[in-house]
């Protein structure tokens, strides 16, 4: 099962003009913080917006924030966290939300909440739970992990991965899985060529930082666990060197190096952790667009 946006791809003609379609169409992700009026002003029009599930201010402003996100006119995707939902009859109000105000389609992660807030400790259980009440999702985006989790084995990791696309084939759902954020393209093609000879078929969307300042990319990567990935950085002096020679993080960096490789690995979409300085990625984006060279 394909997700959505792998239509618009078909038609790249090379590799190059396929990581360029990729660019053209990808979700912007934001976070519910004080400057996220000014990211949602600096979105272009009707864009695929990923709205993230706030430890602190839950899943009701994710909710919020989503309609908000779609009356500005872009497509919005909430972020639900199965280990702050609270109970049964939370999943019958989330299911009824999505449903009512047609909200089609949904990320889900597992969540970080320690201890979990209700019955779900896993995002599969929740899933399930969650399809059962007929919520009218077209599409459900599921997380992957290519440089692995601070406190989930690679096993563990990859069985709930293969886990969740089932759920989805049985309830003839599309999905995607979309990757934490990494900054080693080697890492990244291993990881997903490993998947695919196992039997992974779900499309794959790269998460990738935008263009963030260093010292943000720096704190929020350590934040949102990404601290294989930075010791990476550390180890790697080219791409260390390259980093923090620029005031922002270009994601060309890593994209560049995976052009020959993202649509034989099946990769059809990017997301793209703005950290809400969504106008400079934008500057990026459109660059990349509008070159015709």
């Amino acid at each position: 099962m394909f997700s959505s946006n792998a239509s618009n791809l078909e038609s790249a003609g090379s590799p190059d003009g396929y990581k360029k379609s990729l660019i053209r169409n990808l979700t912007f992700e934001v976070i519910p913080l004080n400057s996220l009026d000014t990211a949602v002003a600096a979105l272009p029009d009707a864009a695929p917006v990923s709205v993230t599930c706030s430890p602190v201010k839950g899943i009701a402003e994710t909710m919020r924030l989503t309609e908000q996100v779609r009356d500005a006119g872009h497509t919005a995707i909430p972020h639900i966290a199965a280990r702050m939902v609270t109970s049964a009859s939370h999943v019958d109000e989330i299911a009824s939300w999505l449903k009512t105000e047609q909200i089609g389609r949904m990320f889900l992660v597992g969540g970080d909440a320690d201890p979990a807030e209700g019955p779900y400790t896993d995002a599969a259980h929740f899933l399930r739970d969650l399809l059962d009440r007929g919520p009218e999702l077209h599409t459900v985006g599921v997380t992957s992990y290519p440089d692995g989790h601070a406190f989930i084995s690679d096993q563990l990791l990859s069985e709930a991965l293969h886990e969740k696309q089932a759920i989805l084939a049985e309830a003839g759902v599309s999905g995607y899985a979309s990757t934490q954020m990494c900054f080693d393209e080697s890492q990244i093609v291993n990881w997903l060529s490993n998947e695919r000879a196992n039997g992974f078929e779900l499309p794959v969307h790269l998460g990738i930082a935008g263009v963030v300042e260093r010292a943000k990319l720096m704190k929020m990567g350590v934040r949102l666990g990404v601290g294989t990935s930075l010791r990476f950085l550390k180890k790697n002096r080219k791409a260390l060197t390259k980093l923090m020679s620029q005031a922002d993080y270009d994601p060309s960096t890593l994209l560049d190096p995976l052009t020959e490789d993202l649509e034989r690995l099946v990769v059809t979409g990017i997301h793209c952790f703005t950290f809400n300085q969504v106008e400079a990625t934008q500057r990026w984006r459109q660059s990349i667009v509008e070159d015709v060279g």
